[in-house]
């Protein structure tokens, strides 16, 4: 079975209203092909909503949470229009007395499944940003797939999880405010994409928008595990330096499925062959 990706480089701006927040996604997401099966955006995707309220220090980020009914309002119509599956970046949102970066997974008839960040990134936590407290994987789509915003991707306890409970491919929703951070992020997407042979998608915020919105500097990339059936590098497609683009590209899981059995790397399997050697030392005793 062939699966078709798309990730959607987002360009974050200062903007006053939301029309301009949803002119720019509409006008990302028309340039995404019509078969793609799963489509992407990234991180803290309304923050440049921020600007609408005269913020010029980073605690106003927050104040985006008003938006968040607009938000999946705009995704749930692009998704039972398109028919597709969109995973809509995240987005900030207030849940009785706390605040959670929430990623959203729309289905081709406007349902959707949501995942709280688990791990919240130093920085982030000034903005008092609350942490989930589940891990899931979601049967949208042709494949079981999960979810890992950002910094989740730099713990491999996060992806480890997933793969076990059966997603065969982990999109991450993306914002890094350095070439380093980028970096930091995307080495360990490769390494959670070979350690656990699924594919993994990286899909960051870019662009300099100015105070108080932070830089994002990255490239979204599609990644499979470094074996011979795929490119040696491991990169499925991958999209230039911080422009607003969009990349897709075409995964086929019996590959996939085949990998884990006989591949030169069988990851997956011998990291639990060794078990009983683990549970000698800590962390791993119970």
């Amino acid at each position: 079975m062939k699966i078709n990706i798309t990730a959607c480089q987002f360009k974050v701006k200062k903007i006053s209203t939301f029309l301009e927040f949803q002119n720019q996604v509409e006008d990302l997401i028309s340039q995404v092909p019509e078969d793609s099966d799963y489509i992407v955006f990234p991180e803290l995707l309304t923050i440049g909503l921020t600007a609408a309220f005269g913020a010029n220090d980073a605690s106003a980020v927050t104040k985006i949470a008003e938006y968040a009914n607009q938000y999946k309002d705009l995704f749930r119509t692009l998704s039972k229009k398109r028919k597709q599956v969109i995973i809509a970046g995240s987005h900030l949102e207030r849940r009785e007395n706390e605040f959670f970066n929430i990623a959203y997974i729309f289905d081709k008839d406007g349902t959707c499944a949501e995942h709280k960040k688990t791990h919240i990134f130093p920085a982030e936590a000034n903005w008092q940003i609350s942490e989930g407290n589940h891990l899931e994987v979601y049967n949208v789509g042709p494949v079981k797939i999960g979810i890992v915003i950002c910094y989740e991707a730099e713990i491999p306890e996060v992806s480890r999880i997933l793969a076990v409970k059966g997603a065969d491919i982990i999109f991450c929703p993306s914002y890094t405010f350095t070439e380093a951070g980028f970096w930091r992020v995307r080495h360990c997407a490769h390494a959670r994409a070979i350690e656990n042979q699924v594919f993994f998608v990286h899909c960051p915020t870019v662009g300099v928008a100015g105070l108080p919105l932070p830089s994002g500097y990255g490239r979204a990339s599609i990644l499979s595990p470094c074996d011979k059936s795929w490119p040696a590098n491991g990169i499925v497609a991958e999209a230039r330096t911080d422009g607003q683009t969009v990349i897709t590209g075409t995964v086929d899981m019996e590959e996939l499925y085949q990998n884990r059995k006989s591949g030169a790397a069988t990851t997956f399997s011998d990291r639990n062959r060794r078990k009983a050697l683990y549970d000698k030392y800590k962390p791993y005793q119970g």
